[in-house]
């Protein structure tokens, strides 16, 4: 365990040559350049290789780990530098450091507990105080102003991603994660509003809050919960407390409901799979299309399209992923299910197959989204941007039993259909909302 955390503080000590970037200009990618190079063809057997070697790097006698690491952060060196490209040094920088001093927090909050909470933690506490202190430093060297609220927001939704990519990849991914982190970083700094402090801080006391509270009531595991964290607080920077309010209703009531009567259901055969607690594949299946629409409606003005466009497709993919969860939640708990396509009997727990209690749950939580919707976001006229709203839930539920019937289980799974129904529900708000124009 001593060795992992050798490693990860050689690694964080090698990413603050990022730090020199401001001074180097366009030959900010050469101190990692050479990193990469004593990696893969000097470097073969002493205490560097011995501070540096993965399991792998053994067995090849190459520091392949130290080297990918290294050449991820030459691109984005020269992505950060070159002419004609706009990658601010201090999203380049950012990404290298909170990716290495992340990971180092977590090796060291391993040596204490096996707690894959207290290991996510770590890593987005102290990779975003890396991002933060990243930031600082490159910007004051160039003499520009500090943007404090600007700079936090986008270490935390770096440290948030990391984290979140990381839990379907290797350590020895971690060039992916990077350069995916600071592409990411790159796109959130061109459209993300100005902020201030207050609301920042309020923004993220909230996501953070709910997140936890959902680990801890079992409705989300671990990487569940990061992504809700990170979704949520993309939603109330990017559109507003009013679409944060759409969204954490959904994942309230939607957790919830898959612990309602759980053991019952797991008697049925049509509970939740890992007790209830929706993972970040499920989370990001029903949310995906929710979130690229709050992103292009934070870049409406790079865009050319009205916001009301995004909000009426935001609010149509979360009422449907509301209508759906409720209608199997709910819906599971009563007898005679019938297929969809059909009408005819089925087993509980049978793909396409819908009851009427289940139909009738699922079309209130489309009324209650399109209530708040109407309420707190720009969807036109509050009553017809409701309505729709509601039409465009039911629309993507039934498409979801459709699709159900007819594809899942043997071409597509459970988590497609989500993506796919949510897709058409936020396509039938952006038609209704046009046609009732």
């Amino acid at each position: 365990m001593q060795s992992r955390i050798r490693r990860a503080g050689g690694f964080a000590a090698v990413s603050l040559l990022a730090l020199a970037a401001p001074w180097l200009g366009a030959a900010a990618a050469v101190p990692f350049a050479i990193v990469a190079a004593l990696a893969a063809f000097v470097v073969r057997e002493g205490p560097v290789f011995e501070l540096f070697a993965r399991p792998g790097d053994r067995r090849d006698r190459r520091l392949n780990g130290l080297a990918g690491f290294a050449l991820a952060a030459a691109g984005l060196g020269l992505f950060a530098t070159l002419p004609r490209v706009t990658m601010p040094i201090r999203v380049y920088a950012a990404a290298v450091l909170l990716l290495a001093f992340g990971n180092l927090g977590t090796q060291v909050v391993r040596t204490a507990t096996d707690d894959e909470f207290a290991h996510a933690t770590a890593f987005v506490i102290v990779g975003s105080v890396a991002g933060v202190v990243a930031q600082v430093v490159v910007v004051a060297a160039t003499g520009r102003a500090i943007d404090p609220p600007g700079f936090v927001f986008i270490a935390a939704v770096g440290a948030l991603a990391a984290a979140l990519i990381r839990t379907a990849l290797f350590e020895r991914d971690d060039p992916i994660v990077m350069v995916a982190v600071a592409l990411l970083a790159w796109l959130f700094v061109e459209i993300t509003p100005a902020m201030t402090v207050q609301g920042l801080v309020l923004a993220l006391a909230v996501t953070i809050a709910l997140g936890y509270v959902s680990y801890a009531l079992g409705t989300a595991s671990v990487p569940g919960m990061v992504t809700g964290v990170l979704l949520g607080l993309l939603t109330i920077v990017l559109g507003g407390v009013g679409w944060f309010v759409v969204l954490i209703a959904f994942y309230a009531i939607g957790g919830l409901a898959s612990k309602f009567r759980f053991d019952e259901k797991a008697t049925r055969g049509v509970a939740q799979e890992n007790d209830g607690a929706r993972g970040s594949g499920n989370v990001l299946a029903n949310s995906a299309v929710a979130l690229a629409a709050v992103v292009g409606y934070a870049a409406t003005g790079h865009l050319q399209l009205p916001g009301v466009v995004f909000a009426v497709a935001f609010a149509g993919a979360v009422s449907t992923a509301m209508a759906d969860t409720l209608a199997s939640e709910i819906g599971g708990l009563y007898d005679d299910p019938r297929l969809v396509t059909t009408l005819e009997r089925v087993e509980p727990g049978t793909d396409g197959a819908v009851t009427l209690q289940g139909e009738l749950a699922g079309i209130a939580g489309a009324a209650l989204v399109g209530v708040l919707a109407a309420v707190g976001m720009p969807v036109g006229d509050p009553a017809t941007g409701g309505a729709v709203v509601l039409a465009a839930g039911v629309v993507g539920m039934s498409v979801d039993s459709l699709l159900g019937a007819l594809l899942e289980g043997g071409r597509i799974g459970n988590q497609t259909v989500n993506l796919l129904a949510t897709l058409s529900g936020a396509l039938a708000a952006v038609a209704g909302s046009v046609l009732v124009v």
